[in-house]
């Protein structure tokens, strides 16, 4: 089977994704990029998550073409495919409906850094893409131009997308993002929240780097 390894992770992910309520229902999905092979493996289209097996999970090529899988991928394949053409930084994608996050993409409001893990994403906000309808270029082409410089953005009046270098780091950030979220939205409703400065957040990253090299 092809990319075993990054479809089991991607069955992991997918289940920890409803677990934790980053999602609900077969919406949401999770993709894992293989540079070596140049192969990127996906969750599939409309399927219940909690009985998916490694299996069902598509394998494609950059092209879009499905190389290994009896199911379609995910609608959102070319949010996903997008960001390995485009970003060599980028092995892994985690897109979500989270409940906080999506009501922000829904007011349209950017996550600002009142908690320092906006950092996470590699800068000091989490922007806001345009609308665009779900499942196209389009929607992929304003999310790869509204992720530049960071790693987390929302998608309006839809929800939320997390990348990083590997699984654990994008299902990381997208955790964090719906975490952030949350509590701004608490903030907000009882008075205007404190954000943290530029520069506050460019030591905070430091830190984040400083951490990772250690870890290595």
């Amino acid at each position: 089977m092809l990319l075993e390894k990054e479809r089991e992770q991607v069955v992991v992910y997918c289940q920890r994704m409803i677990s934790t309520g980053l999602t609900v229902g077969t919406s949401g999905n999770i993709s894992i990029y293989n540079r070596e092979e140049g192969l990127m493996a996906i969750s599939p289209s409309s399927m219940d998550y909690m009985v998916m097996e490694p299996v069902d999970v598509v394998v494609q090529d950059l092209d879009g073409n499905v190389v290994d899988s009896p199911r379609r991928p995910s609608s959102e394949s070319d949010l996903h495919l997008i960001c390995y053409k485009n970003r060599e930084d980028i092995n892994a994608v985690v897109h979500t409906h989270s409940p906080n996050t999506s009501t922000l993409a829904i007011l349209g409001w950017e996550l600002p850094a009142v908690h320092y893990n906006v950092a996470y994403s590699g800068g000091s906000t989490i922007p806001v893409a345009p609308y665009r309808l779900f499942g196209t270029m389009e929607l992929a082409e304003v999310a790869l131009k509204t992720l530049e410089g960071r790693y987390g953005c929302l998608l309006a009046n839809h929800g939320a997308l997390a990348a990083g270098s590997g699984i654990s780091h994008a299902y990381a950030l997208a955790e964090q993002m719906e975490f952030c979220a949350e509590i701004y939205l608490k903030a907000k409703a009882v008075g205007e929240p404190n954000v943290l400065s530029e520069e506050q957040i460019i030591e905070v990253i430091g830190k984040f780097i400083a951490y990772a090299s250690q870890e290595k």
